[in-house]
């Protein structure tokens, strides 16, 4: 007898970071049979791509682990969750114990935060043992946005989102969304095509990047800045505003403070000085300012381009000093704040970061992490507070991060390194423990707390598609297992260790798997105590009821001032510390290429790629794709180097080959390698040769020097040389 095969179409959302597109699923047994865009989504479609339509590639991954792996010697062996659990429980006790609770440390990507869950629950294990040795891809290409929005606005997490519709000029600093959508920590679903809309209807975009990205071949205006110079092109722009008598003087006066500091700040500079600095000619610069001012509505738009440099703090501070002093906040074609469906600031605020400094170069916290550059001499160090376990938690961050090199040895020394993932990468090649964790297809997710992320009101619930492999769990089940083995209590809360075994014997006597405390706890919370959308209060089967994703209700203005988080509920345009660094900025000469590093090292966006996560699924790249060195054709012809060559790009701290391209989108001085590749693929069940493609442009990268601000290191301005192999 013939059994038919079991089939069903699943709607749900993409994590791949914040465009959370709409997907329509089609499974069949369980497996994956196509992924496209689920165009009866009402909001995120727009945007789908490569990644989402061959994400079932990372569920079915040949060398994905499927249970927990401990090593032994030089290989691995296949091992239960209890013996997972109660040797890393045993091992971290007994660090804490003789060390302290710093020896036990963490490192999260971006893939955590791609599920709510994971990062409630590792939190609530990280607050249980009490460590302060936290770490997060924060520190590599988002610090900064945060450090300006608490300074500013009074929250880390307060993120104004772009009316595309009604704006008549885009300056758009550091971003590319041509490629990467309008996406960051906001999205806007199908922003670059909306914005082009208005393009056609008369508006100007402008962009600021040294190289001339898909973006910029679109654009009215191109500023070819030289890197890590943003902060002088929008110092200056600042500058002639005020000067001239071109700012906004009711949000000036009434919305902000501390733009009489601003003007003292732009007194001191020099706009001639400024050009020189950026090189861009000053009559350029000062027509910019004027249409930007001038326009009906306008906004600025600054990305990880901009954030990625020693001066990255007061350049993103800079670009949202444009917006107020120009009155771009809360007003159409500009700025404004989502509340979304859940009060992510309100509660953010309710949560109290102790501050902490670290152990070696005396830095606090940023967004609740330490500088991932700091990670290697906290290993290496010997003293107390030295970390000597480790979990890194769906991350890469030996490539993802500076001198990845070091980390590496580093990482070779700790006593107990584990990591949570679907693959061994990179940064897994010295763990002690594999254990696997499950894809966004195989579980639920609802993410309230970036609901303000969205440009209008919208909610997702979004389902699983197929069930996980029976050896994998997902991330916050490992942590709240952890929690129990080592009787620590979760959340710090006395009590509610017992309360959440409890609800899982009562799970297994009434076989009832909901019955047992977990996310879905949350997230019926989240939704019975959401605020009123548009007067209507939401009901969790309404968010059942629309499993194509809900639009709440159109975008409103009005919220941002109410949002605030300042003491006097005002933006604080004059940040002291921002104003001290840009006049130590200023007093600076300008920086020059050290002898036998003569270009900088820029990065650029790969539709296809997100950072180090996907660039080993053949579905997105063709066989034997990999990253290049992008080059000038006046400075390839100085080397010696043709199209195609093998070339070697070095620094004082590492050196890497990978093929050159030639061509003019690079501006003189500025070569070009992709961030995200050169990530080995380990096989810990045979132990075959590992897979890898491209290089881990990283590795060129000083972990040293560092923005004091965001404690970002230079990973798109460090100088490097360049030569043929």
């Amino acid at each position: 007898m013939t059994t038919e095969p079991v089939s069903k179409t699943v709607h749900t959302f993409c994590r791949y970071f914040m465009a959370s597109c709409g997907i329509e699923v089609t499974v069949e047994n369980n497996r994956v049979k196509k992924i496209s865009a689920d165009k009866q989504n009402p909001h995120t479609w727009q945007d789908f791509c490569a990644k989402g339509r061959t994400a079932n590639q990372v569920v079915e991954h040949p060398r994905r682990i499927l249970n927990p792996m401990r090593r032994v010697g030089d290989t691995y062996v296949e091992a239960t969750w209890d013996e997972a659990i109660s040797d890393i429980a045993a091992k971290m006790n007994a660090l804490i114990d003789a060390d302290g609770p710093d020896a036990v440390g963490i490192y999260y990507g971006n893939p955590s935060g791609s599920s709510s869950s994971n990062i409630i629950f590792m939190n609530g294990w990280l607050d249980a043992i009490g460590t302060n040795s936290r770490y997060m891809i924060g520190s590599v290409d988002q610090n900064a946005a945060h450090v300006v929005a608490d300074a500013m606005y009074g929250s880390l997490l307060m993120a104004p989102v772009s009316d595309i519709d009604n704006c008549d000029y885009f300056l758009l600093v550091g971003a590319n969304p041509a490629v990467s959508a309008w996406n960051w920590l906001e999205t806007v679903p199908g922003g670059w095509r909306r914005a082009l809309e208005r393009q056609k209807q008369g508006a100007t975009i402008a962009v600021v990047d040294p190289l001339r990205t898909e973006t910029a071949d679109k654009a009215d205006v191109h500023l070819a800045v030289r890197p890590g110079q943003d902060w002088a092109l929008l110092l200056a722009m600042v500058k002639v505003i005020l000067d001239e008598g071109l700012e906004h003087r009711q949000d000036c006066a009434e919305l902000a403070t501390g733009v009489g500091e601003l003007r003292s700040l732009v007194a001191d500079a020099d706009l001639d000085d400024l050009a020189s600095r950026c090189d861009i000619p000053r009559s350029r610069i000062e027509q910019v300012a004027h249409d930007f001012a001038a326009a009906h509505a306008a906004m600025v738009v600054t990305r990880t381009g901009v954030s990625l440099h020693l001066a990255g703090t007061v350049a993103e501070w800079l670009g949202h000093v444009l917006n107020v002093v120009t009155g771009r906040m809360d007003r159409p074609g500009g700025r404004r704040f989502e509340p979304g469906y859940v009060d992510a600031l309100r509660l953010a605020s309710m949560v109290t970061m102790e501050s902490h400094k670290s152990r070696l170069a005396g830095r606090d916290m940023v967004a609740g992490a330490h500088a991932l550059s700091e990670l290697p001499d906290e290993i290496t160090t010997p003293g107390a507070g030295q970390i000597r376990a480790f979990v890194i938690n769906c991350g890469n961050p030996v490539v993802s991060g500076p001198d990845g090199a070091k980390l590496d040895e580093a990482f070779a020394q700790l006593d107990l390194l584990v990591a949570i993932d679907l693959v061994q990468r990179e940064s897994h090649r010295h763990a002690h423990w594999l254990l696997p964790a499950v894809h966004w297809l195989e579980r639920d997710d609802l993410p309230a707390f970036t609901s303000s992320a969205h440009d209008q009101p919208y909610l997702h619930y979004g389902v699983r598609a197929v069930e996980p492999p029976p050896g994998t769990r997902e991330e916050w089940r490992i942590f709240v297992d952890l929690v129990i083995a080592m009787n620590k209590p979760l959340f710090g809360a006395k009590g509610l260790n017992g309360f959440v075994k409890g609800t899982r014997t009562i799970a297994r006597l009434t076989r009832r798997p909901g019955v047992e405390f977990g996310p879905h706890w949350l997230n019926r919370l989240m939704v019975a105590t959401a605020r009123k959308v548009n007067g209507r209060r939401i009901k969790w089967r309404d968010v059942l009821a629309h499993p194509h994703g809900w639009v709440l209700g159109p975008p409103e203005f009005g919220h941002f001032r109410n949002a605030l988080r300042t003491p006097d509920k005002k933006v604080h345009a004059a940040p002291p510390e921002f104003v001290a660094r840009a006049r130590e900025l200023l007093a600076e000469p300008p920086p020059a290429a050290p002898a036998g590093y003569p270009f900088q090292l820029a990065n650029r966006r790969n539709r296809h790629s997100m950072n180090s996560w996907l660039n080993e699924l053949p579905g997105l790249h063709p066989a034997g794709k990999r990253n290049e060195v992008v080059i000038h054709p006046d400075d390839a012809q100085a080397l010696g180097i043709s199209e195609g060559d093998r070339v070697k790009v070095y620094s004082p701290v590492g050196a890497i080959e990978l093929p050159a391209a030639v061509n003019e989108r690079p501006r003189r001085g500025v070569v070009v390698v992709d961030h995200g590749w050169g990530s080995r693929v380990f096989d810990p069940r045979s132990g075959a040769k590992p897979e890898s493609y491209g290089a881990n442009r990283n590795l060129l990268i000083d972990g040293g020097p560092v923005d004091p601000l965001s404690q970002t290191a230079a990973l798109n301005s460090s100088y490097v040389g360049v030569e043929r192999v």
